[in-house]
């Protein structure tokens, strides 16, 4: 596990004070904060992955037939 040293000004001192009182500490406030971020960033790659596929008739029939093989859809 490493350390991250990071200089903050005041808007970020005034939103780690806050998840800070929510989440214990500015280290899980912090923690917080990234893992949040992160996995937003994650949900809305798989997003747009997921319109670029539906776009593509090729990529959309090879969606139908894999979740006709899971039994997903019928």
């Amino acid at each position: 596990m490493g350390t991250l040293n990071v200089r903050t000004d005041e808007a970020m001192e005034t939103a780690i004070r806050a998840l800070a009182e929510e989440y214990g500490s500015r280290t899980e406030a912090v923690r917080y904060a990234l893992l949040h971020t992160y996995r937003e960033r994650l949900i809305a790659q798989a997003k747009a992955d997921a319109a670029r596929a539906e776009a593509d008739p090729v990529d959309r029939a090879e969606m139908l037939a894999i979740q006709r093989f899971m039994g997903v859809a019928e």
